[in-house]
């Protein structure tokens, strides 16, 4: 079958070339791979700023249909399509798998990156990890789960959103749009989502299409200004800070009411980022820092998604042939695209 292969360590090192189909063991199927999303964690293993086990199939975010399965399967049944959480090699015995948080497991090897991956005609994963999808929901959407489920995770379940909430989102990227999506699904009475120049082409437009009609160039407005603004002076009660750019975090603590919370979900580079700490503390503010998905938050992405109060659709802008990765990576490296879906 043809994969896309990290071949070896050193940045590049891409290829697509002829790998086995794996095969399932107990307690797991065989996915045909209907269509994968390209996520930021990608192209970072490719530039070499991910820890990453070459040779390794890229691919963590997929839609697949059940092949064939191993023993001991009663879940799932050949021809569902599904969706599957990536923590397959969580140790299951260590002190944060056993409290239920396997997606932070020291041990764990995800596909994509620690085991072979989404980017391929099949996958083996664990049934145990597995989604099923409605009929209604198509292929590409259904790929886009998975960050739709950080998302979820993240601000709803994590840092929470109660009604009537004035949330600021910073950096318009396809994270920063799903969790104004999910803030909004959840009651949020306003979202402000704030970018710069670069996001002027692409990104929000895109938010204004969807429905968000506060959105804000920092480079030609001040967002703090706006969002105090709307907040009679008191400023947000939820800041998701999604762009992981010292000024964005620095942007976030001043964009915060007192007692307010900072959802921290954008990577940043290895090198240190100055942070305002003793503004965040005057503030008393609730700070989450966030990483990957919880088993809970995967049903109700799920639903969120398919009631129509998450439009993950919008957020696609390329649809195209696995063999075609190398156009679809450039693209999103000049932000000529938000999410990506590779159809193998």
């Amino acid at each position: 079958m043809k994969a896309l292969v990290k071949t070896q360590k050193g940045k590049g090192c891409l290829e697509l070339r002829d790998v086995p189909v794996p095969t399932a063991g107990p307690g797991e199927v065989l996915l045909k791979i209907l269509a994968a999303g390209v996520c930021g964690t990608d192209l970072h293993v490719r530039d070499d700023q991910f820890p990453y086990w070459p040779p390794v199939t890229l691919g963590h975010e997929f839609c697949g249909r059940v092949e064939k399965v191993g023993p001991d399967i009663s879940l799932v049944a050949v021809g569902d399509r599904v969706v599957g959480e990536p923590h397959t090699k969580a140790c299951g015995h260590c002190y944060l798998c056993r409290t239920g948080n396997i997606q932070i497991c020291a041990a764990k090897r995800s596909p994509g990156w620690g085991i072979d991956g989404a980017m391929a005609e099949y996958l083996v994963m664990p049934e145990r990890l597995l989604h099923k999808v409605p009929a209604s929901m198509s292929d590409e959407v259904a790929a886009v789960i998975e960050p739709a489920a950080n998302a979820v995770h993240d601000v709803l379940e994590r840092a929470t959103v109660e009604a009537g909430d004035l949330v600021a989102v910073v950096g318009p990227g396809p994270i920063g749009l799903l969790a104004a999506m999910a803030a909004r699904a959840a009651g949020a009475r306003e979202v402000v989502i704030i970018g710069r120049d670069v996001d002027e082409p692409l990104r929000l437009p895109k938010a204004r299409e969807l429905g968000f009609g506060r959105t804000v160039n920092g480079q030609q407005q001040n967002p703090v200004e706006v969002v105090q603004e709307l907040s009679d002076g008191r400023g947000a009660d939820l800041v998701v800070e999604c762009s992981g750019s010292a000024g964005g975090i620095a942007m976030g603590v001043d964009l915060a009411r007192k007692k307010g919370r900072f959802c921290a979900i954008g990577l940043t580079r290895p090198e240190p980022i100055p942070f305002p700490y003793s503004k965040a503390s005057f503030k008393v503010l609730d700070m989450f820092f966030c990483l990957s998905t919880s088993y809970t938050c995967w049903d109700k992405t799920i639903n969120l998604v398919a009631g129509g109060k998450m439009n993950l659709g919008a957020i696609i802008t390329h649809r195209k042939p696995l063999a075609e990765w190398e156009s679809v990576f450039a693209d999103i490296d000049h932000q000529r695209a938000l999410k990506a879906v590779l159809i193998p």
